[in-house]
């Protein structure tokens, strides 16, 4: 019986307490297709004593069917769930799976490999901590394993876990293992990677230096990858010094009450601070910060929250609460790169609804800087953004939005572009930073008129399309 079987033997409301207050780590496994991703997770949950006994009974009657390591237990069967992903052999869809051991929680995120599910890989990557990148030891570094890299590094993960799989196919050559780690820090190093890398030789099937360290390799010194997973340090990548909380629910249940609530995205909030209400730049006070468990003197990142205010002002679902000397940029013209996630092509001037949090405005492209080949990562010129497709361009919105550069708060910098007719969620964005350039109706070019009347009409008339009249 292991030491996290004991503890819940012997006292479950101390152990659910405990693994409570566990820290969460989100990771992602990404690679070229058969690097061995579904393999990966099926044997960290097998190692780490995840599996319950029917899900192993389940899984060693469908590798008789659908297997593809013969008459081996196949751990990929795990995490490839869809009948076609396994009749392929392959991930189509993002599979999520959960787990913990004493030092942490884990969600991972296994993601496909193929090229035309760039956009699941996208979805994926956007909320994870980590990204495990698997090399096929045998044939190294792959188009897909560059993409894959790229990807995560536009999204923002910072640490960066190179797991050189199928050791045991090259007898485990620390020769073949060098190279490796020579060819991809080279290419981290021109794609901009300069965050947390790590490399580890491996065999997902077998187990070495997964969970347990291989005698294979005597010649590797380093962590196995569960222990790199389990201690590995992110509690320094969330902004703590920046208070940003988008307001989701304003809570009225009566005449003495009126609560705002809502997920810190970044800093700390402290009762008695000065905050400001964005986009009114109304201010106020902190009266109390209440959670379902209790009230608090302060509340940080990632903690669901309702904050009431010494003052009375008007605040709304869409809304931003900020330290009043800590706000951030404004604008209407924004730089931003795309992930594009339709069979509709983004097209130039075409107005979507831009989701960023709980805030929704309208806007549309009004130019492509270029688009990324993320075979090649060569910068190309581009009219318009298809399936899958990656693109810089300049944003341009009906009202300004506060906003953090994406590299520095993902909740305040990466938003969501949503098809105003059928509703679906068609692209997904990352704020760069404010544009240079800014259009004629947001430059201060109209006449006093004309910027009064053109407020009159979006008040009043606001589903036309024509925003401006001049």
């Amino acid at each position: 019986m292991s030491i996290q079987e004991t503890k819940i033997a012997n006292d479950i409301e101390s152990y659910l307490k405990e693994h409570e207050n566990k820290q969460l780590l989100r990771f992602i496994t990404c690679g070229s297709v058969d690097d061995g991703k579904s393999t990966l997770i099926g044997r960290l949950l097998h190692d780490s004593k995840m599996i319950f006994e029917d899900q192993l009974a389940a899984i060693k009657n469908d590798t008789k069917k659908s297997g593809t390591t013969g008459e081996e237990f196949d751990l990929a069967l795990l995490v490839d769930g869809l009948q076609s992903e396994r009749e392929q052999g392959i991930t189509i869809d993002v599979a999520y799976r959960y787990f913990a051991t004493d030092k942490r929680k884990f969600i991972i995120a296994d993601t496909p490999g193929h090229e035309q599910y760039t956009r699941n890989m996208a979805t994926g990557a956007s909320t994870a901590d980590l990204a495990i990148i698997l090399i096929d030891a045998r044939y190294g570094i792959q188009t897909q394993t560059k993409r894959h890299s790229f990807i995560a590094k536009l999204l923002g993960i910072k640490h960066i876990i190179v797991a050189v799989n199928k050791m045991d196919l090259v007898d485990f050559s620390e020769t073949r293992y060098n190279e490796i780690v020579k060819d991809y820090l080279i290419f981290a190093k021109e794609l901009g990677l300069t965050d947390d890398i790590t490399l580890i030789p491996l065999s997902a099937l077998n187990g070495d230096n997964v969970v347990n360290v291989s005698p294979k390799s005597p010649w590797y010194k380093g962590d196995t990858l569960m222990h790199t997973l389990e201690n590995i340090e992110i509690a320094n990548d969330r902004d703590l010094v920046h208070f940003r909380m988008p307001v989701q629910y304003v809570n009225r249940p009566n005449l003495d009450f009126r609560g705002f609530c809502g997920t810190v995205a970044s800093g700390i909030i402290n009762v008695g601070d000065a905050v400001t209400v964005l986009p009114s730049g109304k201010s106020s006070t902190v009266k109390e910060i209440i959670t379902y468990d209790a009230n608090l003197d302060y509340a940080y990142a990632q903690q669901a929250i309702t904050i009431t205010l010494n003052d009375e002002i008007d605040i709304s679902r869409g809304d931003i609460l900020v330290k009043s000397n800590e706000q951030p940029d404004s604008a209407t013209a924004l730089d931003v790169n795309i992930v594009w996630m339709s069979e509709e092509p983004l097209l130039k001037g075409k107005s979507y609804f831009i989701k960023r949090a709980s805030t929704v405005t309208t806007g549309s492209i009004e130019e492509f800087y270029y688009k990324t080949d993320v075979n090649t990562l060569e910068h190309q010129n581009t009219s318009t953004l298809n399936l899958n497709e990656i693109g810089h361009a300049k944003l341009d919105l009906e009202q300004a939005i506060a906003f953090d550069p994406y590299e520095n708060n993902k909740a305040m910098g990466s938003f969501i572009i949503i098809n105003r007719i059928t509703n679906n969620t068609v692209g997904a964005g990352m704020i760069v930073n404010k544009s240079t350039t800014q259009a004629k109706r947001r430059a201060g070019e109209y006449s006093a008129f004309e910027v009064e009347f053109n407020a009159l009409v979006r008040k009043h008339f606001p589903h036309w399309e024509a925003k401006e009249i001049f």
